[in-house]
């Protein structure tokens, strides 16, 4: 794209993500990615809790943006927070919740994607035995995942071992943990660099990013015009009723505050069983 092309851009990571985020964004947009090789991105939090994260995601993922971009002395940047737990409405599902900005101070523009996925290995348990843990790793995707051990649970930061991708190692560390301690603590590494799944939630991501940024306003041409806002509505095809589905979807700009409301792309009526008069 024009404002973009030739520019150097700023991926604030250092776990890797520039590998599936750079290929992406620079034939989309037609930018120069570096990688970060100045800011510790993990100052701001980890996953297995030495740092807590301060912050709400959106917050967390704008502040390690700007302070990349600023060390590099670089004017766009992208960066990207998961955040993991049990999904928001399908319950006792584990849940990848992936934020990704892009930041164009010289345009001042900021675009934000999220992709909200149940592809994730995400878990962790309490061991005791070699059968245990390997049953675990097993469920884990091991070795092609890396796993977290430390003993004797997850509130402890002490005896902590990281991306361990080998069987050997594992075992290994494990049974110097066990002389130790009655049980161990094991848990899924969800660095992107060790978990090829979490990798491809981040390329999806990616890819809703790139959609957002292609999306200009009508009126000033600035890119990122997107869904802020989805409205119920959506007439039931047996009674013609309102339903709670999605009969308009918001766009809106966020630089000169237009906004448009557009009738759902995907479909014009519900069907009766999620009418709440036709199948109440």
């Amino acid at each position: 794209m024009g404002i973009f092309k030739n520019r150097r851009l700023v991926i604030a990571t250092q776990h890797k993500k520039e590998t599936v985020i750079a290929p992406l964004i620079e034939k989309a947009l037609g930018v120069n990615c570096i990688p970060n090789e100045l800011v510790d991105t993990d100052s701001l939090g980890t996953f297995s809790g030495e740092v807590e994260r301060e912050t709400d995601p959106i917050s967390t993922v704008r502040k390690k943006c700007l302070m990349t971009m600023q060390a590099h002395d670089c004017d766009l940047g992208i960066a990207s927070e998961g955040s993991f737990g049990n999904h928001p409405s399908i319950f006792f599902v584990p849940a990848d919740d992936e934020l990704i900005i892009f930041i164009d101070q010289l345009n001042n523009i900021e675009i934000i994607a999220r992709e909200l996925s149940t592809c994730t290995n995400f878990g962790s348990q309490e061991v005791r035995t070699e059968s245990e843990l390997m049953d675990f790793a097993e469920r884990s995707s091991f070795p092609s995942h890396g796993l977290i051990l430390r003993g004797p649970n997850a509130a402890n930061n002490y005896d902590l071992y990281k991306g361990i991708c080998e069987k050997s190692e594992l075992i290994k560390i494990f049974n110097e943990l066990r002389k130790k301690h009655d049980t161990i603590f094991v848990e899924t590494d969800m660095r992107a660099m060790f978990n090829p799944t979490r990798m491809s939630v981040i390329e999806l991501a990616t890819e809703k990013l790139i959609e957002k940024i292609k999306s200009k306003c009508p009126d000033c041409k600035t890119p990122g015009f997107s869904i802020v806002n989805s409205l119920p509505g959506l007439p039931c095809n047996q009674c013609s009723r309102p339903t709670r589905s999605t009969k308009t979807l918001v766009y809106e700009c966020g630089k000169c505050n237009l906004t448009i409301e557009k009738a759902n792309p995907k479909k014009s009526f519900e069907e009766p069983m999620y009418c709440d008069f036709c199948n109440p």
